[in-house]
């Protein structure tokens, strides 16, 4: 069976030394996107929108530090403790996205109490681009040709031939795909429900989606990790079932506390 093959170049324009990433172009155009949403939402609900460039600066610089850091520490920890000044070599690649949902996390929380809005408000709220965000990102790992999957003969195996020659899972497709619908469900949701609903549920549905569906593409991706443990998960599954035991008992406290409420 022939597959398709991928071989694409993954910088999108060279100007001098200048060079422009697909992967960055993905990454800070989905932040842009998702600041039209939020502006969108704020008009909605009747709040000003003037605040959000400054929450747009905090998110993106809590999503970038937080996801350096969780890739050098938690999958590359011996490197990095080695050479301490190479993680502050972010042009080199080298992000994790359970490092970045800690870092917007805390970004939106400092962004709140600066503002004396909401948390919760806005953690709801900012949930529903960043499904989009995630979306595109994975979308930008698939230019790059990383965060391949294993060997498999499946029809729409790709061989990404700045690897090997292999046929492989493209999971960096089934990730974009699945976080495209879940973009699709917080959405809807936020539109279906009363505001005061939206701001219980919206999180725990993106935590409990998301880290869901990261957990079951882990068995078919390749190990991302450069060191093994005796554990029947990779690193990945495991920073991920922290965040689907919070999105689970959040979504049970949604709807057992609105219930209480009626």
């Amino acid at each position: 069976m022939e597959h398709f093959v991928w071989n694409a170049n993954p910088i999108l324009l060279e100007i001098g030394p200048l060079q422009l990433y697909w992967y960055g172009l993905l990454f800070v155009g989905s932040f842009v996107v998702g600041l039209y949403i939020l502006t969108w939402i704020y008009r909605r609900e009747g709040r000003d929108p003037d605040v959000l460039e400054t929450l747009f600066v905090y998110i993106i610089a809590g999503a970038a530090i937080g996801a350096r850091l969780a890739h050098c520490f938690l999958y590359e920890p011996s490197y990095f403790l080695s050479h301490p000044i190479e993680v502050l070599y972010i042009w080199n690649g080298g992000l994790a996205s359970h490092g970045g949902v800690i870092g917007v996390l805390i970004a939106v929380w400092l962004f709140a109490k600066k503002e004396k809005e909401s948390y919760f408000w806005l953690l709801s709220r900012v949930s529903i681009p960043a499904a989009l965000s995630a979306t595109a990102i994975r979308i930008g790992n698939f230019m790059n040709s990383e965060i391949v999957g294993t060997p498999s003969d499946v029809p729409w195996a790709i061989v990404f031939q700045r690897i090997d020659e292999l046929p492989r899972h493209p999971t960096q497709l089934y990730e974009s795909v699945t976080y495209l619908f879940v973009f699709i469900l917080l959405f809807l949701v936020y539109r279906a429900v009363k505001p005061a609903f939206a701001t219980k549920i919206l999180p725990a549905l993106f935590f409990l989606t998301i880290f869901t569906a990261r957990f079951f593409l882990e068995y078919v991706k390749t190990k991302q990790a450069h060191y093994t443990t005796d554990l029947p998960f990779s690193t990945g599954q495991m920073l991920s079932m922290p965040f689907i035991l919070l999105g689970l008992a959040w979504l049970i406290w949604a709807f057992v506390s609105t219930k209480n409420r009626l």
